[in-house]
């Protein structure tokens, strides 16, 4: 019997994941933009400063003095030794406490970095705790990788922070492998301040559930300064990124700080799936961290950028929503304005040229009443995208 050529390079199941929503508004914004119109930006979370200064000319020096190609070849799969000690010193520094670098693994962004931690703590089938709403990718790379994202909803009233209790309540549903936590989170800006930290963190461990903080957005706090899990617990997977504080979205370098035991599975992991991450980024990243006058400037500017948006979204009718703690998102309710945030968030592109996140993108059951506002762009856009708003709602009441 002759095999069906046709089924040979069908999807497999574990491809059928939603789509990233974010990325798709980017794209139609994108051809927009490309079309002649102007669009003001305030889907993604990509800041619009650049890199250090000092990660630039660092990477243009190893650029200039690389004649032969050899200086940036493959680098040890755990990245740059002089760059993990950097990111050691940058936890004494900044948060006072001691990181041994051979506990640092260096990844192609947070993304990267999630792939290989769930890889190394995860086997196929477990339950894993996530608040909603929540950063879409944690539930999507879960679900490819054969694992079960646990929803536990979050409210206003808290702040949208995870609850000891409701993580309890899951458990005893049905048993948990591990809990992700973020502060501050993506998309409401909530942050924990150390006790509620702890707390939650004491609670998970107590009950057998291993803790993996995403602090990516970790430098962009406002309310009070963060906490780092592994400062709470050696027994946490902690993920961060240069993408946020320090602007090197595409530059694609993240970090793992993690408990010894995961060390070399990780390695091994990381060897196999990437070799290493681009030795350039690494360098400029390794650079990055005497840059960081200019990154407070940068920060600086997104606060501005917030009080723009709290002070023009009531003015627009957009009254609900959490001034964030960190980050540089207002996640806000728009079901005054319409039942489906997909179709608000289409309309308003398409018709003033502003693009937004609808909520669906970070909680598929409730996310049609909110959108996502980011703040990351200039001053100059967020005004003029608080005015686009305002006269779009009232040309459509």
């Amino acid at each position: 019997m002759r095999p069906d050529r046709a089924s040979l390079c069908l999807p497999s199941r574990r491809s059928d994941v939603p789509p990233f929503m974010v990325m798709d508004v980017m794209s139609a914004a994108a051809r927009l933009e490309q079309a002649g119109r102007h669009v003001v930006h305030m889907e993604v979370g990509q800041p619009a400063a650049p890199a250090p200064a000092t990660a630039i000319a660092a990477a243009a020096a190893a650029l200039a003095g690389n004649a032969t190609g050899a200086a940036l070849g493959y680098t040890e799969s755990l990245g740059i030794p002089t760059l993990r000690a950097r990111i050691a010193r940058h936890y004494a520094e900044t948060y006072g406490h001691a990181v041994d670098p051979a506990r640092i693994a260096v990844t192609t962004g947070s993304s990267g970095a999630f792939v290989l931690a769930f890889l190394a703590l995860l086997e196929p089938g477990d339950r894993v705790a996530l608040a909603v709403p929540a950063y879409p990718p944690y539930r999507h790379i879960l679900t490819a990788l054969g694992c079960e994202p646990v929803l536990i909803r979050t409210h206003a009233e808290t702040r949208h922070a995870l609850e000891p209790e409701a993580l309890l309540a899951a458990h005893r549903e049905k048993p948990l492998k591990a809990v992700l936590i973020a502060s501050p989170g993506n998309p409401t800006g909530t942050m924990m301040g150390r006790e509620a930290l702890a707390a939650l963190i004491a609670t998970a461990e107590d009950a057998g559930i291993a803790v993996i903080s995403d602090e990516i957005y970790h430098g962009l706090d406002y309310a009070f300064p963060a906490t780092t899990a592994c400062a709470v617990s050696d027994r946490t997977v902690v993920v961060n990124s240069f993408s946020k504080y320090f602007c090197m979205t595409g530059w694609r370098v993240g970090w793992l700080v993690l408990p010894e035991v995961l060390v070399r599975p990780v390695e091994r992991l990381h060897q196999n799936l990437a070799i290493s991450v681009p030795t350039l980024s690494q360098i400029a990243a390794e650079a990055a961290f005497e840059g960081r006058a200019e990154m407070e400037a940068v920060k600086a500017g997104y606060l501005r950028n917030r009080q723009i948006l709290v002070e023009g979204l009531p003015a627009c009718g957009i009254e609900r929503f959490l001034p964030a703690d960190g980050a540089f998102y207002l996640y806000a309710d728009v079901s005054e304005f319409t039942p489906d945030s997909h179709d608000f968030a289409r309309a308003l592109l398409a018709d003033a040229g502003v693009a937004v996140t609808p909520g669906l993108d970070f909680d598929p059951d409730l996310g049609h009443h909110y959108v996502r506002f980011s703040y990351a762009r200039s001053e100059a856009d967020m005004a003029e995208g608080v005015a686009r708003i305002g006269a779009w709602l009232k040309g459509t009441g």
